[in-house]
C-alpha cells in the first residue's frame, strides 16, 4: 500500500497521542507514590515536599507502592521526641524531624496520563449558586476563587471548581470533590463561613486578611487539643490556638476593653464581659478577658472551643474538626454570599470501576459484531481491517488530546467517544459504498469527493447540534460535546482523509 502524505499524518498524530496518554517514559514504568496533598504550615510542607511528587525512598527503603510506604512509617512515630526521617522524591530528597507521621495523603502512581471525572473515579458533585441574588461573571469567577482557597485550606485534594451557566443565562459554581461524602461538601460549601468576635454588640475583628495577620496550626507550642475529660454522655476535648491580629483590630479591642469593669475571682481578674466567638451568627464560645488586657494594644490572643463524643477518640477528633474548621474560616474570611446547593449527587468508586468493565466488555462486543457484519457486506478482509483500524486510531486520538489538555473523562465523556466511534463506522461505509456503487463511469478520485462532501455535511450538521450541549444543563453535558466535537474534528481531518487514501490504494 502507497504512504501517502495524508496517511503518515495519521501515523504521526498517532505516536503523539500515545505519547500524550503513557508519556515519556510511559508512567506505567514508574516505581514509588504520588502525593496528592500536603497538609499546608506542616513540617512536610515547609520543607519543600509538594503535591505531585513521586516519592521513591523512605529513610532508604525502596517505595514501589502503597504497601511499601505503609510498612516504612509503621511503628515508627508513637514516642515524645523528634523522629528523622528521609523522604526521596525522583527530584529532592526531604528531612523531617517530628513527632508524628508526615502529614500527607499519597497514592499509586497512575498507569496512564487519562484523568477521570467524578462518575469514574467517585465522590460528590455541588451545582451551587447565590441565595436570593443572580451574580455576574465577574462576581462567579470571585466565588470560584475564594471557595478554591477555603477548601485547599481543609486540605482536600482532587478539587475541580469552575464556573458554568445554562442556556438560560443562570451562572453556577460547579464543585466536584474525590472521596467526600454528600454530608461533607454541603458541610463546606452551603455555610457562608461568617467569623466574627465580640464583646458585647461591639465586633472587634472578623475572619479574613483584612484582620488577621496570622493563625497559629500544626505547631504544638500554640495550637493543640487538651483535657479530654469523661462527661455525662460521653467525652469532651477542649483546644486551643493563638490568633495574631492586625494593628488596626489590636487598637479596636484595646478602645472596648479600656472602659469595662474588673470583676475579680479566685482564680483572679476578668473583666466585665466576654469575648464571644460567633460562627455564622451561632454563638460557638465565650472567652473571658483577662484585667491585664484591658486597654491594651494587644496582637495575640487565644481561641478555645471544645469537641464532645461518645468515645475520647470520637471527642479528640470532633475537638480536631471544630478547631480546623475555626482556624479555616479565620485564615480565609467569610464568602461573599450566602450559597444554596441547586443540585446534590455522590458517586462510589466501586461503580465506576464496574461502570469501565462494563464499557470495555461492550466495546468489545460491539467491535466483534461490527467487524463480522463489514466483512459480510464486503467480502474483503483487508477492507474491513482498514476500516476497524482506522476507527480504533479516533479513540486514540480522542484519548490523546483529552489528556493533553486534562480533561477529565466522565460518563458524558464516554458517551461522547462512543458517539464518534458510531459517526466514524458510519462515515467510512458512506466512503466505501462510494467508491464502489457509485456512476462507474465517473473516476475514482470523483467518487471519493462525492463521498467527502457527503461526509463534511454531515460534520457541519453534528457541529452545529453540539455547540447549545456545551451550555446545556449547566455544563454537565460539556464532557460530551467535548468529547465528540474533537472525535469528529480529528475524523474529517486525519483519519478520513487518510481512511479514504488507504481505500483508493486498494482500489487501484
Amino acid at each position: 500500500m502507497k504512504l501517502t502524505w495524508k496517511i503518515w499524518l495519521l501515523i504521526f498524530v498517532l505516536v503523539l497521542s500515545l505519547l500524550s496518554i503513557f508519556g515519556f517514559p510511559p508512567t506505567f514504568l514508574n516505581n514509588g507514590v504520588i502525593v496528592n496533598s500536603v497538609e499546608k504550615n506542616s513540617t512536610a510542607f515547609e520543607q519543600g515536599l509538594r503535591q505531585g511528587q513521586i516519592i521513591i525512598y523512605i529513610d532508604d527503603k525502596s517505595i514501589k507502592n502503597l504497601v511499601d510506604f505503609s510498612n516504612a512509617l509503621k511503628g515508627k512515630f508513637g514516642s515524645n521526641e523528634d523522629v528523622k526521617t528521609i523522604i526521596k522524591t525522583k527530584d529532592s530528597e526531604i528531612i523531617l524531624f517530628s513527632k508524628e507521621a508526615p502529614k500527607i495523603t499519597v497514592s499509586e502512581i497512575p498507569k496512564t496520563n487519562i484523568k477521570t471525572g467524578l462518575d469514574l473515579s467517585g465522590g460528590s458533585r455541588a451545582l451551587v449558586e447565590a441565595k436570593d441574588r443572580e451574580l455576574s461573571s465577574l462576581e462567579i469567577t470571585d466565588l470560584v476563587d475564594i471557595t478554591s482557597n477555603r477548601l485547599n485550606e481543609f486540605g482536600l485534594s482532587d478539587i475541580r471548581i469552575l464556573p458554568v451557566s445554562d442556556l438560560t443565562g443562570n451562572r453556577f459554581m460547579l464543585v466536584e470533590v474525590a472521596g467526600a461524602t454528600p454530608g461533607d461538601l454541603e458541610e463546606l460549601i452551603s455555610k457562608q463561613g461568617k467569623f466574627e468576635a465580640k464583646i458585647g454588640n461591639e465586633t472587634v475583628f472578623i475572619g479574613g486578611d483584612k484582620d488577621i495577620a496570622s493563625v497559629c496550626r500544626n505547631d504544638a507550642t500554640c495550637a493543640g487539643i487538651e483535657n479530654c475529660q469523661q462527661a455525662q454522655g460521653g467525652y469532651f476535648c477542649n483546644f486551643r490556638f493563638s490568633v495574631f491580629l492586625s494593628e488596626d483590630a489590636a487598637k479596636k479591642h484595646a478602645e472596648i476593653t479600656k472602659d469595662l469593669d474588673v470583676n475579680s475571682t479566685a482564680q483572679g481578674g476578668y473583666l466585665s464581659k466576654k469575648l464571644d466567638l460567633y460562627l455564622d451568627d451561632a454563638l460557638v464560645d465565650s472567652l473571658l478577658i483577662s484585667e491585664g488586657l484591658k486597654g491594651r494594644v494587644t496582637t495575640q490572643i487565644q481561641i478555645s472551643g471544645s469537641g464532645s463524643g461518645a468515645t475520647k477518640e470520637d471527642a479528640y477528633e470532633s475537638a480536631k474538626e471544630s478547631m480546623h474548621k475555626l482556624q479555616t474560616v479565620l485564615i480565609t474570611g467569610s464568602l461573599p454570599y450566602q450559597l444554596e446547593i441547586v443540585k446534590l449527587d455522590t458517586i462510589s468508586p466501586i461503580l465506576g470501576k464496574e461502570f469501565i468493565k462494563s464499557i470495555l466488555f461492550a466495546a468489545i462486543a460491539a467491535f466483534t459484531v461490527v467487524s463480522i457484519v463489514i466483512f459480510l457486506r464486503y467480502k474483503k478482509f483487508k477492507i474491513s481491517m482498514a476500516l476497524l483500524t482506522t476507527s480504533f486510531s479516533e479513540i486514540i486520538i480522542i484519548l490523546g488530546i483529552a489528556s493533553f489538555i486534562d480533561w477529565n473523562l466522565d460518563l458524558p465523556s464516554i458517551a461522547g467517544i462512543l458517539a464518534t466511534i458510531g459517526t466514524g463506522i458510519d462515515q467510512q461505509i458512506i466512503i466505501l459504498d462510494e467508491s464502489k456503487h457509485s456512476n462507474i463511469s465517473s473516476g475514482v478520485k470523483e467518487r471519493f469527493k462525492k463521498a467527502f462532501a457527503i461526509v463534511l455535511g454531515a460534520y457541519f450538521t453534528v457541529l452545529v447540534s453540539l455547540l447549545p450541549l456545551l451550555w446545556a444543563g449547566a455544563g454537565l453535558l460539556k464532557g460530551f460535546a467535548i468529547t465528540t466535537l474533537i472525535g469528529i474534528t480529528a475524523g474529517v481531518l486525519i483519519t478520513r482523509p487518510a481512511f479514504t487514501d488507504i481505500v483508493k490504494s486498494m482500489e487501484e
